[in-house]
C-alpha cells in the first residue's frame, strides 16, 4: 500500500458514514480498523414528535435551535409521514434558525432555507454565549435536542424567561458488539494502533461504558496514552478531554470528516 498514511493503522468508530470515512483514509494508504460504536435509531414513540410538529406548524416559534443535521432530517421525515412537511418547512422559514455546526445548516439548505445564526464555536456554550446578550423574556423557542444533551441550554433559556419547547427526534443504540470494542481497546493499549478518529460524543461514552462493563478501564486509559487521537471538532474534543485523554489532531475549521482527514494526513503523512 502506498500513500501518505501507508503503514498507519487507524480505528474508525463512526457508524453511519463508516465507509465514507474509512474510504478517505484508505485512499491515503491507511489500514483502517472498522469498529462502529453507535447507531442512530428512530424514537421508540413518534407520538410526542408529531405533537411537537403540530404545535410548531400551528403556532410557529420565534426561534428554533437546531443541534444536529440528523435531528432536522428526522423531524422532516416524521412531518412527511404525518402530512405536515409543507407546513413544517413554512414554519421553519418564518422562525429564526439557530444552528450548532455545519450539519444542521446543510440540512436547512437541502430544504431551501439557511441558518440565521450559525453559532461559533459550535457548542452548547457557544449557543448560550450567542444568546446571552439578547432579551429572551417571553420569546417562544423550539429546541431540537440530541440524546444525552446536557440541560444547560434549557436551563439558561428558562432562566431568561423564554418559553422553551424541546423535542428529541431520535435515539442512540449500540452498534458494535462488546467483543469487538474490547479487541480495539486492547490493540490500542498494546501500541498496535496509530490513531483513533472520533466523530461524535456518544462514541466516547460507548467506549467508556464497554470498558467499565468488561473491567478494562485501565486498559482503555493505557490505550489512550499510547494512541494518537483525532477529533472532528471542538464538541468531540471536549468529550475526549472529559474521558481523560488528549486530542492530538483536529481541523482548524470546518468541523467535518474531510477536513479531519486532511489534518490527519498533514500530521501523520
Amino acid at each position: 500500500m502506498t500513500g501518505a498514511l501507508a503503514g498507519r493503522r487507524i480505528i474508525v468508530p463512526e457508524t453511519r458514514a463508516v465507509e465514507v470515512l474509512a474510504g478517505m483514509l484508505e485512499r491515503h494508504g491507511a489500514a483502517v480498523i472498522r469498529c462502529p460504536l453507535v447507531a442512530i435509531r428512530d424514537a421508540a414513540d413518534p407520538g410526542p414528535i408529531v405533537l411537537w410538529l403540530e404545535r410548531f406548524v400551528a403556532a410557529p416559534p420565534d426561534d428554533v435551535v437546531l443541534f444536529t443535521g440528523e435531528g432536522l432530517q428526522r423531524l422532516h421525515r416524521v412531518a412527511g409521514s404525518a402530512g405536515l412537511a409543507e407546513g413544517f418547512v413554512a414554519a421553519l422559514a418564518g422562525a429564526r434558525k439557530i444552528t450548532r455546526g455545519p450539519k444542521p445548516a446543510a440540512r436547512l439548505r437541502a430544504l431551501g432555507l439557511k441558518s440565521d445564526l450559525p453559532v461559533e464555536p459550535p457548542t452548547t456554550a457557544g449557543i448560550i454565549a450567542a444568546l446571552s446578550g439578547e432579551p429572551l423574556a417571553a420569546r417562544r423557542i423550539a429546541l431540537q435536542l440530541y440524546p444525552d444533551a446536557p440541560p444547560d441550554l434549557i436551563d439558561f433559556l428558562r432562566a431568561a424567561g423564554a418559553a422553551v419547547d424541546p423535542v428529541l427526534p431520535y435515539a442512540y443504540a449500540s452498534a458494535a458488539d462488546e467483543a469487538r470494542v474490547v479487541a480495539a481497546i486492547r490493540a490500542m493499549a498494546a501500541g498496535e494502533v496509530d490513531l483513533i478518529a472520533f466523530t461524535s460524543q456518544p462514541q466516547l461514552r460507548r467506549l467508556a461504558a464497554v470498558a467499565k462493563a468488561r473491567g478494562c478501564e485501565d486498559t482503555l486509559a493505557a490505550g489512550f496514552a499510547k494512541t494518537r487521537i483525532a477529533a472532528v471538532g471542538p464538541v468531540v474534543a471536549a468529550a475526549v478531554a472529559a474521558a481523560g485523554a488528549t486530542v492530538a489532531i483536529t481541523p482548524a475549521s470546518n468541523f467535518h470528516m474531510r477536513p479531519m482527514v486532511n489534518a490527519i494526513v498533514a500530521a501523520l503523512g
